[in-house]
């Protein structure tokens, strides 16, 4: 028997989380150290799933695959296995886990000292609140049991929720009280919102159980027989059904992802998050909607995603420009990071359903690239409202004459977020909007507003916070510290690497997407030549 390589994978943090939370209250730097030291364990295991994935032709879609029985009964089963998106996404899972443990490795410390009870141990429930949401995103990207996947995609709402309201960034605007409330209320909202779109799409899995038993017999919760089945022509799901269950599935997917109107919970949540929290919200924890949007809506619904097609576009171009526009607006710098993300969550939406391979393959990408690019930026805005204790642009100015290296790195992770060239955002973006353009022109050129608007937002925060006479307060900021520096450098390097040769990951995703756009039987569209003579005239 094989090697359990995806169970090992997201086990991994699972135990650490358990000895994390386990280390006597008196020993917190130890539980940093260990929780450090799972995370690191857990990258040698993705790297592991990178190295046996296999890319070459005639390579299974589904690998490093997983069958146990579990729930005979109800025809649940534990089966795990990754193609080549959700393979890149437990790595990107994996790899910025060590770094958000880095930069908040002082996080808790507030909280332990505000502590009236000694037995509570706030350092050792953070750090394994972080681990258990890593090994639950783990399973969802590596699940293909759709009962199994649900299971982990709601479970990791309740760490994320004690994160969030028990937690919470300290320099807000509000007394002690005040911000307690403004934390209590953004976790409560976030775990409302997902727990209703969560709420929806289980009555849509228990309704494709269903349609499968009637068609097929016994029902089923498996992706790959489901899969199968309609390949083979022996699951065949009304109009009616398929475009009711598609519904189902994506408004829970929409929810997590987050796409407009459903993305009110996310500025709030970020916005009230310590800044590693804030990172794992928007880089990890929501990448699971857009992923779950090419696995579960494309493949099990290609009819309905068909159909859908034209509303799910206006709904990812109003969130580009929205995003945008409420970004350009804000005070707040974590909400600005918060809706440039809702603005970025739209262009991957929008390539997911641009049913062509560039679109699919610059979405997969965008996943991993925004990831990157919103660690970096949005850690150094938390190592900047540390020193200060304000999350206000207008409390700053003048920071690149007292810390040169934090307003760099800034730059660095601000520049990559707007998609400037040669980093790996841009290659994402234009996949995206190439894949766009060849399909639905209209749609591209309105997106293409976005792209002025993030060089606004940006720039523009850059301007107010970096540049200028130094504001008050600030002639004696002290500059990032080896541990700041040593979380941000590997990321930039990171964006620039992909940006210049993303050629390694696109070989792995690829192949998945062509498997993708198969299921809802699209190829990409022809390219239009002009004949000679009407060129020549």
């Amino acid at each position: 028997m094989s090697f359990p390589l995806l169970t090992a994978t997201a086990l991994t943090p699972a135990i650490g989380a358990i000895a994390t939370a386990a280390v006597p209250a008196a020993r917190r730097t130890a539980a940093k150290w260990l929780a450090l030291l799972f995370s690191l364990a857990t990258v040698g295991f993705a790297a592991a799933v990178l190295l046996r994935f296999d890319t070459g032709a005639g390579a299974d879609r589904f690998q490093l695959t997983e069958s146990r029985s579990w729930i005979e009964d109800f025809g649940v089963r534990y089966e795990l296995g990754v193609d080549g998106i959700g393979a890149v996404m437990i790595a990107l899972t994996a790899v910025l886990l060590p770094f958000l443990i880095g930069a908040g490795w002082n996080d808790a410390d507030e909280a332990e000292h505000e502590a009236a009870n000694r037995r509570w141990r706030p350092t050792q429930g953070f750090f394994a609140l972080m681990l258990m949401v890593e090994a639950m995103v783990i399973m969802s990207f590596a699940a293909t049991d759709i009962f199994l996947f649900y299971i982990f995609f709601e479970a990791m709402l309740i760490p994320m929720y004690f994160l969030v309201g028990g937690f919470g960034d300290r320099a807000g605007e509000l007394d002690e009280e005040g911000q307690s409330r403004q934390r209590s209320y953004a976790a409560v909202k976030f775990l409302l919102y997902n727990l209703a779109g969560g709420l929806i799409m289980l009555a849509a899995v228990i309704g494709l159980y269903v349609a499968t038993a009637d068609q097929l017999g016994t029902g089923t919760f498996s992706l790959q027989a489901i899969l199968q089945a309609r390949a083979s022509g022996e699951l065949d799901l009304a109009t009616g059904t398929e475009r009711w269950l598609f519904l189902g599935f994506f408004l829970a997917f929409a929810v997590k992802a987050p796409l407009w109107p459903l993305h009110t919970w996310l500025p709030n949540a970020m916005g009230e998050a310590t800044a590693p929290v804030a990172v794992l919200i928007t880089a990890v924890v929501d990448k699971v909607g857009t992923f779950a949007m090419l696995r579960f809506c494309l493949g099990l619904f290609p009819e309905a995603s068909d159909w859908a097609t034209p509303v799910v576009l206006v709904l990812a171009l109003i969130s580009i420009i929205y995003g945008a526009l409420l970004a350009l607006g804000q005070r707040d710098m974590k909400r600005l990071i918060a809706y440039a993300s809702v603005s970025h969550f739209g262009f991957i939406v929008l390539g997911v359903f641009a049913m062509t391979s560039q679109g699919q393959s610059g979405a997969t990408l965008y996943m991993i690239n925004h990831g990157i690019a919103t660690a970096a930026l949005m850690l150094v805005a938390g190592f900047l409202i540390s020193r200060r204790g304000s999350r206000l642009i207008a409390d700053y100015g003048g920071v690149q004459k007292t810390a040169p290296v934090l307003a760099g790195t800034f730059l660095i992770g601000g520049l990559a977020t707007l998609s400037l060239p040669g980093t790996g955002p841009f290659v994402s973006e234009f996949l995206v909007l190439v894949g766009t353009f060849s399909r639905y022109e209209t749609v591209g050129v309105i997106a293409c507003a976005g792209i002025v608007l993030a060089a606004l937002y940006v720039l523009v925060l850059y301007q107010r916070t970096m540049t200028g006479p130094v504001k008050a307060g600030l002639e004696k900021l002290p500059d990032l510290r080896v541990r700041e520096l040593a979380g941000g450098a590997p990321l930039i390097g990171l964006l620039i690497f992909l940006g210049v040769y993303p050629k390694p990951l696109t070989d792995i995703v690829n192949p998945a997407v062509e498997h993708t756009l198969s299921d809802v039987d699209q190829t990409d569209p022809a390219p239009h030549v002009v004949p000679e003579v009407e060129a020549a005239e």
